[in-house]
């Protein structure tokens, strides 16, 4: 859009650029740049206008974005052109990926890269890489405590073996997703050391007091996010005599994004990545990029005009890359980080469902679907151009941020059904096989989240430890169940490291002085690839999980009806226990696929007559496309097995 007193600013910029990127060839550069320019410069102003540096920082931002144009080399640019051209890429139901730390899953970066046939034979084509920055020893959040944005932690391998590993990326058509943290640095980054010694320019990275009175004004409204380990959201700094605001551990400083010479920094850190070969940058914590008094610090409309700003700087430089939305918030805000009022993402392309998860979880504990059901009810819709990130673990703990109305609307009262699922998955209710542990749990309000792995929550290291052969089969089909349902979702399934071949819960942690009070730790497992061998061993437990999610994942890729265009409708049926929803082929008419899970550990039916007209399946004979089978039936009823899924299609389609 060409409006005169952004473009006149423009030409000023362009004016002045260094004669070392005026005489390269920027013609890309510059027609994206022109195309983006009134919208960054609109954002930058409704942020910044009132400084008296704006147009000098303007400036500034606009070579950030010429100069890592520049150094983007010649293959990353034509997978550019080519994603401009297809726009829709990533919506494609050929995606699946994995998340995992590098240290744990392979050892380094070069074990990575001998591992990725591995990673091909199950069937993996995106693989999330998690922090490998330069992080302290023992004060590192799991990599997520950033003393060094420009380099690989020697602990993981070095910045040529990224390279190396993205090109065999590349070579192989997987894409790599790599973290940019970006509400808070290590409290031993360069720029607090800076700060720390006096230097102005760097206290105003942060959020930094003199005395408590502010702070104490904060803390009247702002949460706590690990009130067990790290309670309140302010840390004393001795060196500085100062109080730094630390919303996560009291060694990870927040960054204050009203400078706008952080936005610049943050920005020119997320594009040197995208440089490195990450098809997608994974934002950390964008709930929290605004701070302001008397709210919770959390989901501020600023943060989203950073968000925006970012994307349309990145469509400018690396149109390409796509953004991963870390935002673990209420569903209501979380679509928001796809962007407000528009059809293609204007913020990030991807966002964790971590609603469906945490619901997912509750259809575990409850044996029935009532509240997951109630709960994507109301899941606001996405926009046509984004998509979700669906998952049943994670590195992190399982939160149970359900909306309470909902928790009300399925027959349950919301405090006591979040102590039941607590009581649930720590094993502390009756008849509960799972083995997970409370996490961030806050004396105050009796809230606390959970730790575990996939299998010992879902039952495997109680089974295993019985030795009861049905327990086993009861909790591998469930594993098989949840990763059915987030294939089949609509998005972009993410496995995570282990869950593959059962790995249960690793408490080897509590030996750790710098890892024992957090139990996370329990469910960020070193493999072990002599069991992942077992895999190959037929009645295993590696070979059942494995194998299932192998076809399951092989089957997914052929069923465009699971490309994510906003194509699922979501079934209300009369049984609780079953999870329904029709999935709609969009380039094909009549060409419908059926999605039932039971969640309950007995057999359940459905009436196919009651789904009326949606796809005919009463009128028709029914194939299974997980398993290639029919379906049990019992006169006009679809019987689903315990703990068992279906994607149903006509055998006439």
């Amino acid at each position: 859009m060409y409006e005169q007193v952004s473009h006149s600013l423009l030409n000023r910029i362009l004016d002045e650029l260094k004669p070392e990127i005026r005489k390269r060839d920027l013609r890309h550069f510059y027609t994206r740049l022109g195309a983006n320019f009134y919208a960054i410069h609109s954002l930058f102003h409704q942020l910044y206008g009132d400084r008296d540096d704006f147009e000098r920082q303007m400036g500034r931002l606009v070579e950030v974005l010429a100069n890592q144009f520049i150094k983007r080399e010649s293959a990353l640019k034509k997978l550019d052109t080519l994603r401009e051209r297809d726009h829709n890429w990533f919506l494609s139901q050929e995606w699946v990926g994995m998340a995992m730390y590098t240290k744990g899953f392979a050892g380094d970066l070069k074990g990575l890269q001998n591992r990725l046939s591995y990673l091909q034979e199950l069937g993996i084509n995106m693989i999330h890489v998690m922090p490998i920055l330069v992080c302290p020893k023992d004060a590192s959040d799991g990599g997520y405590a950033v003393s060094n944005y420009r380099d690989v932690d020697k602990r993981v391998g070095t910045l040529q073996d990224l390279q190396s590993l993205s090109t065999s990326l590349r070579q192989r058509n997987i894409l790599l997703t790599l973290d940019v943290v970006l509400n808070h640095t290590s409290n031993e980054h360069e720029w607090a050391r800076r700060a720390r010694a006096g230097e102005q320019k760097f206290r105003d990275y942060y959020y930094i007091f003199d005395d408590r009175k502010i702070p104490d004004m904060f803390e009247k409204t702002m949460p706590e996010i690990f009130p067990e380990i790290s309670p309140g959201n302010f840390t004393y700094d001795e060196v500085m005599n100062k109080w730094v605001m630390t919303s996560f551990n009291n060694y990870q400083w927040d960054l204050d994004y009203s400078n706008p010479t952080v936005f610049i920094e943050m920005l020119d850190i997320i594009l040197f990545w995208a440089n490195q070969g990450a098809d997608i940058v994974r934002l950390d914590a964008v709930a929290f990029l605004w701070k302001k008094i008397g709210t919770t610090c959390q989901n501020e409309p600023e943060a989203h005009l950073i968000l925006q700003m970012m994307k349309d700087c990145c469509q400018v430089t690396a149109p390409g890359v796509l953004f991963i939305a870390e935002a673990i918030v209420a569903p209501v805000e979380i679509i928001k980080y796809f962007g407000e009022d528009a059809i293609i993402a204007k913020e990030c392309e991807i966002a964790y469902n971590a609603t469906f998860m945490a619901l997912l979880w509750d259809a575990v504990a409850t044996k029935n679907a009532n509240l997951l059901n109630q709960g994507i009810r109301s899941l606001p819709d996405k926009l046509d151009r984004a998509t979700w990130l669906n998952y049943v673990r994670c590195h992190d703990d399982i939160g149970l941020g359900f909306d309470d109305a909902d928790i009300i609307q399925a027959g349950y009262e919301p405090s006591a059904h979040r102590h039941f699922l607590v009581d649930y998955f720590t094993g502390t209710y009756d008849d509960s096989p799972a083995r997970g542990h409370p996490f961030g749990r806050n004396e105050k309000t009796g809230d606390a989240r959970i730790s575990g792995t996939l299998a010992s929550l879902a039952g495997l290291e109680s089974a295993l430890e019985s030795n009861d052969p049905k327990a086993i089969q009861q909790s591998v089909d469930l594993i098989l169940l949840l990763h059915g349902m987030i294939m089949s979702f609509g998005g972009i399934p993410l496995l995570y490291y282990g869950d593959e071949i059962g790995t249960l819960n690793d408490y080897s942690y509590r030996e750790d002085s710098s890892k024992a009070q957090d139990s996370r730790w329990m469910h960020r497992p070193v493999i072990d690839w002599e069991k992942v061998e077992l895999r190959h061993r037929h009645g295993t437990v590696q070979q059942m999980i494995f194998d299932g999610l192998q076809r399951m994942i092989a089957v997914r890729k052929t069923i465009p009806a699971f490309a994510d265009y906003n194509n699922r409708e979501l079934l209300a049926v009369d049984n609780p226990h079953l999870f329904v929803f029709i999935r709609s082929n969009p380039f094909q008419l009549n060409d419908s696929v059926l999605v039932v899970g039971n969640f309950d550990s007995l057999p359940q039916s459905l009436t196919l007559g009651d789904l009326g007209d949606r796809g005919h399946f009463e009128f028709e004979q029914l194939q299974d496309l997980y398993s290639g089978a029919s379906p049990y039936m019992f006169k006009d009823q679809l019987v689903i097995p315990p703990h068992q899924f279906y994607w149903l299609r006509p055998m006439s389609v």
